[in-house]
């Protein structure tokens, strides 16, 4: 079924109302019409089952027949910190990223970066990266859409990877825990159990890697510099690969 997202208050009593590229996109593109049955999503993980009722070039409008809480969203807020890989491999991470529940992605610059941010053309990059995440949270079914930041200096990503609960710099050098040591799974469980939604960053460096001067401005920052096991992964595989282990450890594993 179509899934749409709208801003809480495109919601009243019960109608939808939808606008813009979406209204065009459910329009022209899908070629939808008054009784079809769809399903948006209002940003705060509520889901609506809705049939349209009116549908012009640039307002659509459903009603709502049932709403539910999504079970879609983790309960922690996981945020990716993606130093800028080559060629268009930003996009496979994002859209595997957002399968995988991250809540917000960062795209940074490091030393190693062979990629570098032109201001020019940066707007633009984030705006097809946007749609890129918000085509992946239709397909994987999820109840919010997460956001895309334009690229930030290596120092920036460091403040803001810091104000997390938990900000694991993933490194392949010496002097690393494992990941399954970065973290507590048992204290992270009781905190959602809880009602709260604790922050995990993840830091993610380019094809070369990262310094040894950044690896120790990260420690600095009180980061957990961690190890991804006995094998070396491709940039654009690490984050889907640590994201998964989240996963597991938080929502699959059953205790």
């Amino acid at each position: 079924m179509p899934r749409f997202f709208v801003r809480r208050d495109a919601v009243t009593d019960d109608t939808v109302h939808i606008t813009g590229e979406d209204a065009r996109h459910i329009s022209r593109s899908l070629r939808m019409a008054v009784g079809d049955p769809l399903t948006v999503c209002d940003m705060q993980k509520t889901e609506y089952e809705c049939v349209l009722e009116r549908i012009t070039d640039s307002d659509v409008y459903a009603r709502i027949l049932s709403e539910r809480q999504s079970d879609a969203e983790p309960g922690y807020v996981a945020r990716l910190f993606q130093a800028l890989p080559k060629g268009d491999k930003l996009d496979s991470v994002i859209q595997k990223s957002v399968e995988c529940g991250v809540f917000e992605i960062v795209p940074f610059e490091s030393e190693r970066c062979v990629v570098r941010m032109k201001r020019d053309t940066e707007g633009k990059k984030t705006e097809r990266r946007v749609r890129i995440a918000a085509e992946a949270a239709k397909q994987s079914g999820r109840a919010v859409l997460p956001t895309v930041h334009e690229t930030v200096s290596f120092a920036e990503m460091l403040d803001l990877a810091a104000e997390s609960d938990i900000c694991i710099f993933c490194y392949e050098g010496d002097g690393t825990i494992p990941l399954g040591q970065a973290f507590d799974a048992n204290a992270l469980k009781k905190r959602i159990s809880n009602g709260e939604a604790p922050t995990v960053s993840i830091v993610i460096g380019s094809e070369g890697g990262f310094s040894l001067d950044e690896v120790r401005r990260a420690r600095e920052m009180g980061m957990t510099i961690s190890g991804l096991g006995k094998r070396i992964l491709r940039t654009e595989t690490a984050a889907a690969f640590v994201l998964g282990c989240l996963v597991y450890a938080l929502e699959l594993d059953g205790n």
